[in-house]
């Protein structure tokens, strides 16, 4: 059913046509599942059928993984800092699609995931026809989307340089040795000329609503329109006790004249430095609308019932990870990591309890800056600050 003899793939120095290759493995892969669909019913997990969904799990819990990350961090982004006229608009409609695609045969891979272990193991010989065939359709019309579009375009627009370092941040992702020579000349002053035009649209003082909370809902509300990847990711920045300051990604959860929420463990890296130094910055960035949002102010927690009230509206397995995990601390392995939250799901219920340790922060905003992009680096800013009134203040700030 599957062929365990491994391919010979192409280089590196050839990153687009790795890409490919990737494609054709995961086709050979969605090959087995369908194989593996007729098989069962009339053999069980005989040492075929378990050989064959070992298989396809070690490629899909790994391999595809790393291919989905070779195109949501590098491949993607260069192009988006490539792309001119037809070809930026053409990318800014797919994109999305390709990056939900990505959560969505994630999402379906997960019940797969369940069923193929139990027959690679012997213990079932069970296996969805219906998720196996919404699994290849989403993969097979995935891949066609790619390859008509995105692989084409990074063929015709790349230089040797660009297409150097997508080969080389592919091969570190894989734990591939890098050369460690020096950057070239060539290389250096190709990452120093990297740079992209704005000029989709400009931000000017009559534009803009009186209150920048208004302001905020209505650029959230064209992120959304405009499909956005994930316009509700934010940088959240902290600063510890002994003033380093750190980054990183979370979600707005709500926001309103009250502030931006979100919701984490309290006992995590960010709840620390919240404890020492309430006083945080957060960071939205829409590449695809050319504009940025900066907003800074004092963190406070979420009143217990609002996060009581969000927990339970999660998915079970999110609450069940939230309970799991002592966010931030250090552990021995991922098994560990999985053994505590089998624990917590046999004994938890369908319908857990928040734990004290988890709940919502809110950042209550004394400064909020939009940022559009125009050409020649002439960007457009305009600030809010709030007035100790409570009332705001608006102004521009030269680029």
């Amino acid at each position: 059913m599957n062929s365990l003899l491994p391919d010979t793939a192409p280089d590196f120095d050839q990153p687009i046509a790795v890409l490919k290759h990737c494609h054709g493995r995961i086709r050979k892969q969605l090959a087995t599942l369908e194989k593996l669909i007729a098989h069962l019913p009339q053999h069980g997990a005989d040492e075929q059928a378990r050989q064959a969904a070992t298989a396809v799990l070690r490629y899909f819990d790994k391999a595809a993984h790393l291919h989905h990350d070779d195109e949501e961090q590098d491949l993607i982004p260069m192009l988006y800092a490539t792309a001119q006229g037809e070809d930026a608009a053409t990318l800014r409609a797919l994109a999305p699609t390709i990056l939900q695609d990505h959560k969505d045969m994630d999402a379906l891979w997960q019940d797969l995931h369940e069923q193929l272990t139990a027959v690679a193991e012997g213990t079932d010989s069970a296996l969805s026809e219906s998720q196996v065939r919404r699994f290849v359709a989403s993969y097979t019309s995935h891949m066609e989307r790619e390859e008509g579009t995105m692989a084409p375009m990074a063929m015709r627009l790349f230089s040797a340089e660009q297409m150097a370092r997508l080969g080389q941040a592919m091969q570190l992702r894989r734990g591939i040795a890098v050369p460690t020579a020096p950057l070239s000349p060539a290389l250096g002053q190709a990452v120093a000329d990297l740079r992209k035009d704005y000029g989709q649209a400009s931000l000017d003082e009559a534009d803009v609503l009186d209150d920048p909370i208004d302001q905020f809902t209505a650029w959230f509300e064209q992120a959304l329109k405009a499909e956005v990847n994930e316009p509700n990711a934010m940088s959240l920045s902290t600063v510890a006790a002994d003033g380093r300051p750190s980054s990183r990604i979370v979600l707005v959860k709500q926001f309103d004249p009250r502030g931006f929420t979100w919701y984490t463990n309290y006992d995590s890296k960010k709840g620390s430095d919240l404890r020492d130094n309430s006083h945080a910055a957060l960071l939205f960035f829409w590449s695809e609308l050319e504009r940025q949002v900066r907003i800074e102010g004092r963190v406070e927690r979420a009143a217990p019932d609002e996060s009581d009230r969000y927990f339970r509206s999660r998915p079970l397995k999110s609450r069940l990870s939230a309970i799991a995990s002592q966010q931030s601390s250090p552990i021995a392995s991922r098994a560990q990591l999985e053994e505590n939250y089998d624990v917590v799901a046999q004994g938890a219920g369908e319908d857990p309890a928040r734990p004290d340790n988890w709940g919502g922060y809110r950042l209550i905003p004394d400064r909020i800056e939009f940022w559009q992009g125009r050409r020649s680096r002439f960007h457009d800013r305009i600030v809010y600050e709030r007035q100790e009134d409570g009332s705001w203040q608006r102004q521009r700030l030269q680029p």
